[in-house]
Order: structure tokens, then C-alpha cells, then sequence
């Protein structure tokens, strides 16, 4: 009954609130499977599916009270999704640390990973929530890129790379794939932030409209985030696993 209010309260011709809605059912969904799944795999893969399940589960409440909010305003909303991103970025970060644990990733490389994500959303929320009016918002932006493409130079030549290369088979392979969700599904977040912030690229305002912005956003965040953990549930339950 109350799942069935919930799809009553979605205004169906409104584009933006069906992603919200079907956004945080998709996470929510992702997660519990990931929990139920993670007894199947092998002890060195569990930690792995339960990051899985957390960023997805996150997300899931985030997104129940971004669709509110949304409903409630009308309004982009904008701290609710940077601290959403906030917890499950890094989060996501923690998963190249752990599929190379066992091929010699080291705590100095987490922590690389960690910083450069929190440094990349904190950045990007300074510019974003408190620069609107400021041409400077374009010098956030940029030092919030160059973390961004931080993380991109360490899962695609760097360290992670590196150690990804070193273990083969699925652990390569699913390094290769989690980069190319950080290259081509995290790049629309840079994006929407030059097309949605005012002065966001040096000083020019693209004036995108913030509903295009969070129906971006909310697809992107979906695919990115089930994505991810469907990448490590693969590398998980592959037959060759034992290679990493």
C-alpha cells in the first residue's frame, strides 16, 4: 500500500520527478541485491559487494528526499545531491583499492583516492552553491577539474592502473571498465557544472535550465552507481578471480 502512494505522489508528466522517483527505486533495488549477493562470493570479494550495496543504498535514501524536495520546490537540490555525492564517490574510490588489494594496492593509494574525490565535490560545491553571481565560480570549477582528472590519470596510467595490469585477467578487466565509467559517465558531472553553474567556463554562462541539469544528473547517477557495483559483482563471481 504505502509503495503504491508513493508512485501516486509521482507526477508522471514531469520528466525530472519520474527520474528522482525511479532514480531511488533502481539504488534501492541495486542495493539490496548486492547484500543478498555477497554471501555468494568469497570472503576477499565480500568487501567489495558490501561498498557495493552501501553506495547504491545511499544513494536510494538520498534520492527519496531529493524527490521531495524537488517536488516540494521546484528547485535544483543542489546540497542534498553534493552531499550524496560526497559519501558515495569516494566510496566508489574505495572499490579501486580493493581490486588491487591483493595485487599490492597500499593504503597510500586509498587515501590518494579518497582525498582527490572529497577535494573534487568540495571544490565543486564551493563554486556551484556560493559562486552563482561571481565570476570566480570558473576557478573552482577548474581546481575541482584538476582533481577529477587526478583520479582519471590514477585508474587509466597510474598507480591503480599500474597494479591492475600487474594482477591480469579480471582484475585488468574490470579496471578497464570501472575507468571508463569514470572517464565517460563521471565526465557528465564537470559538464554540468560548466552548463549549469553562471561563469562557469571562465567567466561564461551557458544558462542551462536546472530541470535538464537533474534529469542529467539523476541518469547519470544511476547508471554510474549501478554500473559500478554490477562491474565488482562480475569480478566477484568470475571463475578466474583467484588471479587477483
Amino acid at each position: 500500500m504505502s509503495l503504491f502512494l508513493e508512485v501516486m505522489n509521482v507526477d508522471a508528466a514531469d520528466p525530472v520527478s519520474f527520474t528522482f522517483f525511479t532514480g531511488y527505486m533502481a539504488m534501492f533495488a541495486a542495493s539490496v541485491f548486492f547484500f543478498f549477493e555477497r554471501s555468494r562470493v568469497s570472503d576477499e570479494w565480500k568487501t567489495s559487494l558490501l561498498v557495493s550495496g552501501l553506495i547504491t543504498g545511499i544513494a536510494a535514501v538520498h534520492y527519496y528526499y531529493m524527490r521531495d524536495y524537488y517536488q516540494a520546490t521546484g528547485d535544483n537540490p543542489t546540497a542534498l545531491r553534493y552531499i550524496d555525492w560526497t559519501l558515495t564517490v569516494p566510496l566508489m574510490c574505495v572499490e579501486f583499492y580493493l581490486i588491487t588489494k591483493k595485487a599490492g594496492g597500499t593504503m597510500n593509494l586509498l587515501w590518494k583516492l579518497i582525498i582527490a574525490s572529497v577535494a573534487m565535490l568540495v571544490l565543486g560545491y564551493i563554486g556551484e552553491a556560493f559562486h552563482q553571481d561571481d565570476t570566480s565560480s570558473w576557478i573552482w570549477g577548474a581546481l575541482s577539474g584538476a582533481a577529477y582528472f587526478y583520479i582519471v590519470w590514477l585508474v587509466v596510467a597510474g598507480d591503480v592502473a599500474k597494479l591492475a595490469n600487474n594482477a591480469g585477467g579480471q582484475v585488468a578487466k574490470a579496471n578497464s571498465m570501472l575507468a571508463k565509467f569514470v572517464i565517460i559517465g563521471w565526465a557528465i558531472y564537470p559538464i554540468g557544472y560548466i552548463l549549469g553553474t553562471k561563469g562557469g567556463l571562465f567567466g561564461y554562462d551557458f544558462g542551462m535550465d536546472a530541470g535538464y541539469m537533474d534529469l542529467l544528473y539523476n541518469i547519470a547517477d544511476a547508471i554510474n552507481k549501478i554500473g559500478f557495483g554490477l562491474v565488482v559483482y562480475s569480478l566477484a563471481i568470475s571463475k578466474d578471480n583467484a588471479a587477483a
